[in-house]
């Protein structure tokens, strides 16, 4: 059987700046959960998918805000999207699919933790990670555990993995700490770039294994010695960029792979799903006045 988990954060961004607004009776923001549901619905009904799990950011801060001050906030999101954070979970859950709100740890905390959890189990032959989110190429195992970027349809073993980034996936946590990750909100270390990350990981796989001196490196990276002088300097730093990089596995989301089946609706599903398909689109959100979001 294949497990499908779902980034219900990244699917809720998505779709809030991709449809038009929709409100409901009350005059509610829902088109963006609307979407998610008919975009779950869509996998569950056209791809035969019947092992399913969603997690979602609850809130957008987390421990990693403790270890970083700049690490992301919820802070600028529009509060048209922030409002639809807490429909979403009710709605799949009313959906009748397991769903995982975090609070204390990242939705991406989440999906890691669910991949682990359901590789573990012999029954399973495929773990199906439905996100673009960089940090989530660190869970891929050989053709077993892959990820899914389900606006582009593009699935990425671990060959396709190294393809990507230039290293292998357990690497993934020492290549965002030296180039950083923008959109969680940590810089990298100053002048390493993806082709000099990549380069230098590809043969010493993570950071405490880079030498200091240069010359023994034997790779093809520009400015080598500038750039291990900062690693040299920063070397601290990017231990801990690499600690905000590293998904955390063992959270117990479940015991077993059984709780993942997808059964059907549950009775609250019907009037929350006629509360979504009353609602009034304003064509006028086809215009971009969203722009592009922060996902």
């Amino acid at each position: 059987m294949d497990i499908y988990l779902v980034d219900g954060t990244y699917e809720l961004f998505r779709h809030f700046y991709a449809v038009p607004s929709a409100r409901d009776a009350d005059g509610r923001e829902v088109g963006a959960v609307k979407g998610v549901i008919t975009s779950i619905l869509g996998l569950i009904n056209n791809s035969g998918v019947r092992y399913v799990g969603v997690a979602t950011d609850h809130v957008i801060e987390s421990f990693r805000n403790e270890m970083w001050p700049g690490y992301k906030t919820g802070a600028g999101i529009d509060p048209a999207l922030f409002s639809q954070f807490g429909l979403l979970e009710d709605a799949l859950t009313a959906l009748g699919v397991a769903v995982w709100p975090m609070i204390e740890f990242e939705a991406d905390d989440a999906l890691a933790s669910a991949a682990a959890i359901a590789a573990a189990d012999s029954r399973v032959d495929r773990v199906v990670i439905c996100t673009p989110d960089k940090d989530l190429g660190q869970c891929v195992r050989g053709e077993r555990v892959v990820q899914l970027n389900r606006r582009t349809r593009v699935i990425f073993d671990e060959a396709g993995i190294i393809a990507k980034f230039g290293v292998a996936p357990d690497s993934i946590p020492d290549y965002l700490a030296l180039v950083g990750d923008s959109s969680d909100g940590y810089p990298g270390l100053r002048g390493w770039g993806p082709k000099s990350a990549a380069a230098v990981l590809a043969r010493f796989r993570h950071l405490e294994s880079i030498p200091d001196d240069p010359r023994i490196w034997g790779v093809n990276a520009n400015n080598a010695g500038a750039l291990a002088l900062t690693l040299a300097r920063d070397r601290h730093q990017a231990f801990l960029f690499r600690d905000l990089a590293t998904l955390r596995t063992g959270i117990p989301l479940f015991t077993s792979i059984d709780a993942l089946e997808w059964t059907g609706p549950t009775d609250a599903f019907p009037p929350l799903a006629a509360r979504l398909d009353a609602a009034v689109q304003d064509r006028d959100s086809w215009l971009g006045t969203r722009g592009s979001g922060r996902r």
